[in-house]
């Protein structure tokens, strides 16, 4: 019996689920969402969390101890950057599990480990595209009526 062991083994040992988790957390923070199955998710939905809880605070100290767990400083600068500004007036639940369904190769059930509000600012993104070659199509189209008008 397992009394008073928290946490997943996920069929691995400890050097190695340390490994995966490690990586998991990364690819979710620097993609914002990751494909994965249910117990791997479980089980890195805490790490990815108490990282965003240490960009929330955003000392000198919090940086070093989110850039000794995670796996690319780029991802350090992202989390400090963009998370902790995002989720500064959250009290916690910074992510979302999104059951998918059985994978076809080994019939592992699988889901989508997302940020809260990665949605938002994906389609906030999408917007700003569209509005930029609207304006962008409408200048050239105006501008040889203006040269016309010149000549």
């Amino acid at each position: 019996m397992r009394h008073k062991r928290a946490g997943y083994k996920l069929k691995r040992d400890m050097a190695a689920r340390k490994a995966l988790l490690k990586g998991l957390t990364t690819s979710v923070l620097e993609n914002e969402r990751v494909i994965t199955t249910i117990p791997k998710a479980k089980a890195v939905r805490p790490l990815v969390e108490k990282m965003i809880t240490l960009a929330k605070r955003d000392t000198l100290h919090t940086r070093r101890q989110a850039a000794a767990f995670l796996e690319s400083p780029t991802t350090v600068q992202k989390l400090f950057e963009t998370f902790g500004p995002r989720f500064a007036q959250r009290q916690g639940g910074y992510t979302r599990l999104t059951r998918l369904g059985w994978r076809r190769g080994d019939g592992a059930e699988q889901c989508i480990i997302e940020l809260v509000g990665s949605e938002l600012v994906k389609r906030a993104e999408e917007r700003r595209k569209r509005r930029e070659a609207r304006l962008k199509a409408q200048q050239e189209g105006v501008a040889p009526e203006q040269k016309e008008e010149e000549k």
